[in-house]
């Protein structure tokens, strides 16, 4: 065989668009093989051609859409009245935003028992990191560096809610971003695709189990379809403008990990993708999603996401919109009733198609038999988990713990110790039971807020005066209780101040033009250092922050985000060195917002940035590097990483292509005074390639717990996912093309050790 040009592509190498398809296939046939037990039988698939079969247009219709419930209403008035009676009708196939045993039932009852085919109904509700028992906000959760976390946390959502009538989270939200900026940054897990996308099929695989008709367990919905996060200006909604090898590069391999994971559901996203509206884009939900991939679960708009096609300026008016979101994918319209109302009208007028009508229709029916509903509809009211149990807590406690990153422990300051004699709590946070974080559920925060980092503290110091000042407000500007916080600072042998943002500060609608702290948060920890006593700032925040400002003046800095139900005492466990502190930024921490965006993972320049030399990609005013790197987390040990290693230093693309691997080993030795966790990382660098790529790609990690003295050898392999990547073209061509990769085995993404792959 001639020699072929070093940049070689994929049809080049043997991987013809042909194989590239048998590709495609054979992930999906590991995903049904993974998601059969989920799926409806032969059997059911047969009595859902039946029940189509029997359906009048009005029916189908119906099952394609979904309702709002009101808790703000009493039963039978406003749009509790609208659910009931579109139930009773058989013209409504799912409500949003509803739970409890014998809400659900009364519901079920008028649709299974009075509508004419007695189609069950399916409940979906934002089951987004807890049900009764809240666990750290899934940015928190990505910081764990363990999927297990995630895990755990849909697990034990999936028991409580499903005992509660619920059969249908809208988790997990998957969506890559490099915009602290952007609220929603809290519900996701940060700005690498890689980590997000191991997150995300182990939190579908808590949610789902081996299969959801067991009643423990929830239909998971991957979210949102595509690109949301990267919304310009860090703006919720807003303008998405991407290449087609960033959307598959970036934005798309998380879901597509979730549809190998066997996620039931996709939910449509807010915003447009070049040009074209998510839910109106056909070369995404059904191009890619359906057709490439075989997904065979159905689309959900997001909240009154069809109806929205006409503020977009992409429909004319409502029948419009319902023409285009069905046409482009969309199986189930949330909230606005578009395709219900003008679908016969589309129909008898050849805008849409009946064929395409009844594959929504059935993808609906298919769910509803899988999770069992047309055997059994009803929950056991007797059954039904009322608030968090002592095992949930637990979970939660040590998922928040194992979340948590220590930035900074200066001449170790950290852990405190028990013996310590009096301890001041400051800050807005200190007392607060409000650290659940975003989309907590209304009625959980109510009746089970968080334990406060002051009750902890307490708890965890039995024989310490502990003492508490606010300070200042989590927002404004009122600086006069500083003095007290002070002199309660003065008085004690050491400080925890607990500062940040409240929880309604991230999330959906909450994008800050501003990451600083909030109100007069920094004066309060300018005063406290200026006591010269010892202090501890534990940061409780939805976002990365600005923190330049104050971080050279505190000595220890711990970031806790929103850790939960249990985050006072997670947090106590991390001060006291109960849990040695293991996680690592999922996320890159800005010096300043002027920065944004900066993320581990960008492509190089023709200039890359050099210190000392202006004419290269940097600012008059500060270096281009992040504050704090993505994969950066400190701890209370000290851990030594040997020489890593390659299987072997070549490669055939061939073989690569065929499922073949290398493997990188790396030996890791906790060389300091206690237990602890390290988080060892694998990162690529393609050398030169067709398309240029990150200047480095996070593509392996693994925690590890060693007690003092311990090693071991911390193996992760390579194949063709790992070195390739996708192409611009629209058709979707994944390259994996020869030549030299530089790969960097460390403890965070500024990792040094290198070593040389060659692929031939």
């Amino acid at each position: 065989m001639p020699e072929l040009p070093r940049r070689t592509l994929l049809s080049a190498i043997g991987l013809t668009a042909a194989a590239g398809a048998a590709t495609t296939r054979h992930a999906t046939a590991a995903s049904a093989a993974r998601g059969a037990s989920v799926r409806p039988s032969a059997d059911a698939d047969g009595k859902v051609r039946a029940l189509l079969a029997r359906m009048t247009l009005e029916e189908k219709l119906g099952q394609l859409q979904q309702l709002p419930w009101s808790w703000d209403l009493n039963p039978g008035s406003g749009s509790t009245r609208d659910v009931e009676d579109a139930a009773r009708a058989g013209r409504l196939g799912s409500v949003l935003s509803v739970f409890g045993a014998k809400t659900t039932n009364e519901l079920q009852r008028i649709a299974v028992e009075e509508s004419r085919l007695g189609i069950p109904l399916l409940f979906g509700l934002d089951v987004i990191h807890g049900f009764w028992t809240n666990f750290p906000i899934p940015l928190a959760q990505a910081s764990s560096f363990d999927p297990r976390v995630a895990r755990t946390d849909a697990e034990t959502s999936a028991r409580e809610a499903r005992s509660n009538g619920v059969h249908w989270a809208f988790a997990p939200m998957m969506d890559v971003t490099r915009e602290p900026r952007w609220g929603r940054v809290a519900e996701g897990s940060g700005e690498d695709p890689y980590l997000t996308s191991r997150f995300a099929a182990a939190k579908i695989e808590g949610y789902q189990g081996s299969g959801y008709a067991d009643k423990r367990t929830l239909a998971a919905c991957a979210k949102h379809f595509v690109a949301y996060g990267g919304a310009e200006g860090g703006r919720d909604y807003n303008t998405v403008d991407v290449s087609e090898s960033r959307l598959r590069n970036l934005h798309l391999p998380p879901f597509k990990a979730a549809v190998e994971a066997g996620a039931a559901t996709v939910m449509a996203s807010f915003n447009t993708i070049s040009g074209v509206p998510a839910h109106a884009n056909a070369h995404t939900l059904t191009g890619i999603l359906k057709k490439e991939w075989g997904f065979d679960g159905f689309v959900v708009s997001d909240y009154a996401g069809v109806r929205e096609l006409i503020a977009h300026g992409f429909a004319e008016d409502g029948a419009d919109a319902a023409r285009l979101a069905l046409n482009a994918g969309v199986d189930m319209e949330m909230t606005s009733t578009e395709l219900r109302t003008h679908g016969r009208k589309l129909l008898r007028a050849g805008r849409i198609d009946r064929r395409r009508v009844d594959d929504a229709v059935r993808r609906v029916l298919r769910l509803k038999h899988a999770l069992g509903l047309f055997d059994d509809p009803y929950v056991d009211e007797d059954k039904a988990i009322d608030g968090p149990t002592a095992r949930s807590r637990a979970a939660a406690r040590t998922a928040a713990a194992r979340s948590m990153v220590l930035l900074k422990n200066d001449d170790g300051l950290l852990p405190l110790k028990r013996s310590v004699g009096s301890i001041a709590v400051v800050g807005p946070f200190g007392d607060s039971g409000d650290l659940l974080g975003t989309w907590a559920v209304p009625q959980s925060a109510r009746r089970y807020p968080s334990v406060t980092v002051l009750d902890a503290v307490r708890e965890a110091a039995p024989g310490a005066k502990v003492t508490y000042a606010r300070g200042v407000g989590p927002r404004g500007r009122d600086v006069t209780g500083i003095g007290a916080a002070v002199a309660a600072a003065k008085a004690a042998d050491v400080t925890v101040a607990v500062v940040g943002e409240p929880p309604a500060m991230s999330g959906e609608a909450a994008s800050r033009s501003d990451i600083s702290l909030p109100g007069a948060q920094e004066e309060l920890i300018t005063a406290l250092a200026a006591t010269g006593k010892p202090f501890v700032v534990v940061l409780v925040n939805g976002r990365p922050l600005t923190i330049g400002g104050w971080l050279g003046s505190a000595p220890a800095v711990l970031e806790a985000w929103h850790p939960g139900t249990e985050a006072g005492h997670a947090v106590a466990d991390v001060l006291f060195g109960t849990v040695n502190p293991g996680g690592k930024l999922p996320v890159s921490f800005p010096r300043t917002v002027g920065q944004i965006p900066v993320h581990y993972n960008h492509e190089s320049t023709g200039r890359p940035y050099t210190a000392g030399n202006a004419y290269t990609s940097t600012y008059l005013d500060l270096p281009p590097t992040p504050q704090f790197p993505f994969g950066f987390g400190l701890s209370y040990t000290t851990f030594e990483l040997g020489a890593p290693k390659l299987s072997r230093g070549s490669v055939a693309a061939r073989a690569l292509g065929r499922g073949d691997t290398v493997e990188v080993s790396v030996p890791v030795r906790n060389t300091g005074p206690r237990e602890g966790d390290e988080v060892v990382q694998l990162y690529v660098r393609d050398v030169a390639a067709s398309i240029t790529q990150p200047v480095r790609r996070l593509r392996g990690f693994r925690r590890v717990t060693l007690r003092p003295g311990d090693a071991t050898t911390v193996r992760l392999p390579l194949g063709k996912d790992d070195l390739g990547f996708w192409s611009n073209e629209t058709t979707g061509e994944f390259r994996l093309e020869k030549g030299t990769f530089e790969l960097y085995v460390g403890t965070d993404s500024t990792a040094k050790a290198e070593l040389t792959l060659t692929v031939t």
